[in-house]
């Protein structure tokens, strides 16, 4: 198998940043309640732009940092559960947008999980060498799925896009890769349900009556908590790696409790996480290559270091990366 390297990195944000103040006239809310609850303090919202715009712009920072053109990417893959509609993908959506006629392309939904699942399925493909390169996108308008009326799940999440071009290489690149499902808790958090629209169901007994995103927030909670400590325990144990041998662990940023929990845990320094939320919220697909370009654009990151990527999410789904750079 080739190895694949992630060679580098781009992200879009939408303007308009909501602050919890702002919600707090929209819901019986506020500021510190959020704050306290989950480290969000603001997010961003898209009025003027689709998912796949997004993603287009962060697709484009990130090729051109790589000093690659678009004819030359050979595969695209959008993970998003909020694509600018069902056919075409936002994959292809993409690919017409930067030119890059001669690249694969598809979606993937695994949700706050799914760009791990992306750069999975892309290593797998570059690994057996049916592709030399790849794009790997996550990107989410989730504010077309949010009920702005309920205050338990309005206050969490945001828009955003942040991209990765990866592609076969000598060094070593991406080291570990581990994904993983349990299913049986799908119900637990729920969005885009499509209800029955044909003459001969005229009983209409689907549980599932509207495309918000729910969410039964303790059941995710324990399942967030246990599958962050797991993932990245098992990355140390089998590389037999101290806290001092990783730069940064980036997790999915979908509450900063989460977050400390897993540090208290596995006893490892709350500094060692790059920690994002507070401007961003949940940004679901898109909230880990998000975070890892802000964290090279701010210098963190050099060649030769060790990062953890950790995602967690509907499905339930979870994922993990060990990536040398």
């Amino acid at each position: 198998m080739n190895n694949v390297r992630i060679v580098s990195t781009g992200s879009s944000v939408p303007e308009l940043i909501i602050t919890n103040d702002m919600l707090s006239k929209l819901v019986d809310t506020s500021d510190e309640w959020i704050t306290t609850r989950t480290g969000i303090k603001n997010r961003r919202v898209s009025v003027d732009k689709d998912t796949s715009d997004l993603a287009t712009e962060a697709a484009v920072s990130c090729i051109k940092k790589a000093s690659v053109k678009a004819e030359e990417i050979e595969l695209i893959i959008v993970a998003t559960v909020t694509p600018d509609m069902f056919t075409p993908s936002t994959a292809c959506i993409v690919q017409n947008k930067i030119g890059a006629f001669k690249a694969s392309a598809f979606d993937i939904n695994a949700a706050c999980s799914g760009f791990i699942y992306g750069v999975d399925v892309a290593k797998s493909l570059l690994g057996c060498g049916r592709f030399r390169n790849a794009l790997v996108i996550g990107a989410e308008c989730l504010s077309k799925i949010t009920n702005w009326e309920d205050r338990s799940t309005c206050v969490l999440f945001g828009d955003a896009s942040g991209a990765v071009y990866m592609e076969v290489s000598d060094k070593p690149g991406i080291m570990k890769i581990s994904t993983g499902a349990e299913g049986d808790k799908g119900n637990s958090l729920l969005s885009g349900a499509l209800k029955p629209n044909n003459p001969f169901n005229r009983n209409n007994t689907s549980p599932y009556k509207d495309h918000f995103v729910k969410m039964n927030g303790q059941e995710v909670y324990r399942f967030a908590t246990r599958v962050i400590s797991e993932s990245i325990k098992d990355i140390f144990e089998e590389f037999n790696l101290t806290e001092k041998d990783i730069k940064l662990i980036i997790p999915h940023q979908a509450n900063l409790r989460i977050i400390e929990f897993a540090s208290k845990k596995l006893n490892i320094s709350i500094d060692k996480f790059y920690i994002n939320l507070q401007d961003y919220g949940n940004t679901s697909s898109a909230s880990i290559p998000l975070a890892l370009n802000e964290a090279f654009e701010k210098g963190m990151i050099s060649e030769g270091d060790k990062v953890i990527a950790v995602g967690f999410g509907g499905g339930l789904t979870y994922g993990s990366l060990l990536i040398q750079f």
